[in-house]
């Protein structure tokens, strides 16, 4: 089974097309922030996507997952723009999975009208409704008898104009722990999505105001976790792979799978003997993949 993995497109659209009676506090910052500096790096991410799903479709990809961060200012237009751009990954033969990045759920207005829920609703669910504690989440995902994924939600609002930390709520994370635990998985390959990263590329904490608050709990919640675990995420605009001792799962982050200059993406394929990710990335106006060596595990 393949399995493409990417993350932080961040559509935007037109100043036009913003909603006025939104645009106060820290989203009229952001969104002076977008005009000023963020929009240029995310200028082509439209064409990108589209890009990237002919590139899914070449390779074969069975099963696409983006942890997260579809928008800049988390409003109803992007997210519906950002909706539509995907709608070709979204046609893979296993499906598509998500979970919302802390851009998407900018402001509480986002989380009071269920907007995230709304547009991408088609794309949320789980296969054990029963273990679900907190919404759908954890979100759990079966794929023949030898894989699964398991979705939590680190993104919340951050009204604090210079704070974009996250939290998994501790009744998620006590699931999690039970779920990875559960003899159903033992057997099973498992990913876990998140939009945040437990740690950065260089393998240290986030920063408080800018990481997982909860990060360390996180990954005690993975200790029980099968042996062939993998943590996926976004959030920091780099791909990278870590395997930290005393750490079960390895960790990937697609960074910005549209960021100018940084594009990234993970090509997992996944099978009952083990896995081989593949580092992959956009080079000369198409996405492919890298010539790194495969972390196999």
């Amino acid at each position: 089974m393949r399995v493409l993995h990417f993350s932080d497109v961040h559509v935007d659209v037109p100043i036009w097309r913003w909603p006025v009676g939104e645009m106060w506090n820290k989203r009229l910052v952001g969104a002076a922030n977008l005009i000023l500096r963020r929009r240029r790096h995310f200028k082509d991410a439209r064409a990108k996507l589209a890009q990237l799903a002919e590139f899914a479709e070449r390779e074969r990809v069975d099963l696409a997952i983006c942890t997260g961060d579809y928008t800049a200012l988390g409003t109803v237009p992007e997210l519906e723009a950002a909706r539509a751009a995907i709608a070709g990954l979204t046609r893979r033969p296993r499906g598509f999975v998500t979970v919302p990045g802390n851009h998407d759920l900018y402001l509480p207005d986002t989380v009071a009208d269920g907007r995230f829920d709304r547009i991408f609703g088609d794309l949320l669910g789980t296969d054990w409704p029963e273990r679900a504690v907190d919404g759908i989440y954890p979100a759990v995902r079966l794929y023949d008898d030898h894989f699964a994924v398991v979705a939590v939600n680190s993104a919340r609002p951050n009204p604090p104009i210079m704070r974009s930390s996250g939290r998994i709520p501790e009744a998620q994370l006590a699931a999690l722990a039970e779920l990875l635990a559960a003899p159903e998985l033992a057997a099973r390959t498992v990913f876990v999505i998140t939009h945040y990263a437990p740690r950065r590329r260089d393998g240290t904490p986030d920063r408080f105001d800018h990481g997982l608050e909860n990060a360390e709990e996180l990954l005690a919640a993975c200790a029980a976790a099968p042996a062939r675990t993998a943590l996926l995420h976004g959030h920091i605009h780099w791909r990278y792979h870590l395997k930290l001792p005393d750490i079960v799962p390895h960790l990937f982050g697609a960074g910005s799978t549209t960021c100018g200059g940084r594009e990234g993406l993970w090509l997992f394929d996944v099978s009952p003997e083990g896995v081989r990710a593949t580092p992959g990335g956009y080079h000369d106006g198409d996405y492919r993949l890298e010539g790194a060596t495969p972390v196999s595990f």
